[in-house]
């Protein structure tokens, strides 16, 4: 039996994405006209799947992008978002709105490659971020049991969400490729013998995009 679904769509394309720079949160200036389109197909698709099984609430985090994101999803679904600082995505302190070469080269790699150590000044490191994301994530979570969730969220949230739920500790090396307006799911299962277990159903779907207007580039 399925006791709680949460599902994660990154946010669609953004003009930081396009240009090649941080996104923090004060050079963030939202989605392209590429990103609306590719959100709007992602929540067509929800909308479609979810007759019968209704989203509970919808979260996103402050960040323009992820408001964009947010919004088209409230319409489409008829249901009211919640915009919370815990589903922000990394602190990038001197780094916001610098070309991500700029910063890579100056750090010796992205911030998964020297996971304890700042990209930048005033920045995060990378496990700190998922240990502060996931104990967000976590809590938002165990507060809406049997619920169903969605999240109009960071690519980085959504590698936080599968650590947590997977029980990765820090310092791995593999990861996860989460493109724009892609969908993953999550369900909380519970056995007849009263065992439960979380299960990634879905991850990184982007079935709904197909067409060449809004595939994601290379």
């Amino acid at each position: 039996m399925i006791t709680t679904e949460i599902v994660f769509i990154r946010h669609g394309e953004a003009q930081c994405n396009v240009d090649g720079v941080v996104g923090g949160p004060a050079t963030c200036t939202g989605l392209t006209t590429r990103g609306h389109a590719q959100v709007t197909l992602a929540a067509a698709r929800l909308s479609a799947e979810h007759r019968s099984t209704p989203f509970t609430a919808l979260y996103t985090g402050p960040r323009l992008r992820l408001r964009q994101t947010g919004e088209i999803l409230s319409q489409a679904l008829n249901l009211p978002v919640r915009t919370d600082p815990g589903l922000d995505g990394p602190v990038h302190g001197a780094a916001d709105g610098k070309p991500w070469t700029e910063v890579k080269t100056a750090a010796g790699g992205a911030p998964h490659a020297h996971p304890d150590q700042p990209w930048a000044e005033g920045s995060d490191t990378w496990n700190g971020y998922l240990q502060r994301a996931g104990a967000f994530l976590r809590d938002l979570i165990a507060t809406h049991e049997g619920d169903c969730l969605l999240f109009a969220a960071h690519g980085e949230t959504v590698i936080a969400a599968h650590t947590l739920l997977l029980g990765l500790g820090p310092g791995t090396d593999a990861g996860f490729a989460i493109s724009h307006a892609s969908i993953s799911r999550w369900q909380h299962h519970l056995n007849r013998l009263g065992q439960h277990r979380w299960l990634l159903k879905v991850h990184n779907d982007t079935a709904h995009l197909a067409g060449p207007t809004t595939e994601p580039a290379p």
